[in-house]
């Protein structure tokens, strides 16, 4: 999912074709046409039917955090009230607090970096995408 959209975040920002994207981020296509709707309806990218349509990025990939892309499609999911559903466990345990905490810490991390800042890397490497940057 994040492979795709960085490869929609490329200096052109350019639209492409579901076809390309599949080959540029070797997933397959039938996930990544569910990957595809998924960032469509959360708006993050754009489809444009026919010829010389294909998708694109709805905003700058400085407005795109990795949190944004991971919420789109498989959004973490907190630990609200015992997993294994024992009565007796009115609040988390210890062990749930504390995986709790760590998924607060990665949604953090996650909001806390947007696309543009990882193409600004001085990698000549586009991450996850099989495109270097020129």
């Amino acid at each position: 999912m994040i492979n795709v959209v960085a490869c929609l975040s490329g200096e052109d920002c350019h639209t492409e074709r579901a076809d390309a994207l599949a080959e540029q981020t070797k997933v397959l296509r039938r996930y990544l046409n569910k990957v595809l709707k998924d960032l469509v309806e959360s708006g993050l990218i754009a489809s444009r039917p026919g010829p010389g349509g294909g998708y694109s990025l709805s905003r700058s990939p400085d407005e795109i955090t990795i949190h944004d892309v991971v919420n789109a499609v498989g959004p973490l999911e907190r630990i609200r009230h015992c997993p294994l559903g024992l009565p007796s466990h009115t609040e988390l345990c210890p062990l749930h607090q504390e995986l709790d905490r760590a998924y607060a810490a990665t949604e953090e991390a996650f909001a806390s970096v947007t696309l543009g800042q990882i193409l600004r890397s001085k990698n000549r490497i586009l991450p996850l995408c099989d495109v270097a940057m020129e």
